[in-house]
């Protein structure tokens, strides 16, 4: 079975995603908001798509505070983790917010939040895990 991992630091959206991921989609579900674990989780290869947060208020690497945008651009810069699939949600949806976070994070997807559609929003999770 293939795990999604959530970095996300609003508890509700996580629970959101969780049910809706592992219902509609049959994935297994993880979640942090902690770096320190989304590095580990991810070199021990634990986690086959990340959905990403950008807008992440408390995480903390190395004694800097990062956001969603930083950590996708470490993740893809090693290349133990640059082919994992990740997809930035997030609630900034502003024409342009789109690009502009793809091109500055290198992030393979983007969901804007509030999700409504659940099926389109599986259906995107899935299409890019994989096979």
């Amino acid at each position: 079975m293939k795990t999604a991992l959530i970095v996300e630091d609003d508890l509700m959206n996580a629970k959101i995603f969780s049910k809706i991921l592992q219902k509609r989609g049959g994935l297994n579900v993880r979640h942090t908001e902690n770096v320190d674990e989304v590095m580990q989780i991810t070199q021990d290869g634990e986690a086959d798509i990340i959905l990403m947060d950008v807008s992440l208020s408390r995480s903390m690497y190395q004694g800097k505070l990062v956001d969603g945008i930083k950590i996708t651009q470490m993740l893809k810069s090693d290349p133990n983790t640059a082919m994992l699939p990740i997809i930035l949600v997030t609630a900034h949806a502003m024409e342009g917010d789109r690009e502009n976070f793809l091109k500055q994070s290198g992030a393979d997807g983007y969901i804007s939040k509030p999700v409504i559609d659940h099926q389109a929003f599986v259906d995107q999770v899935l299409a890019l895990l994989p096979t």
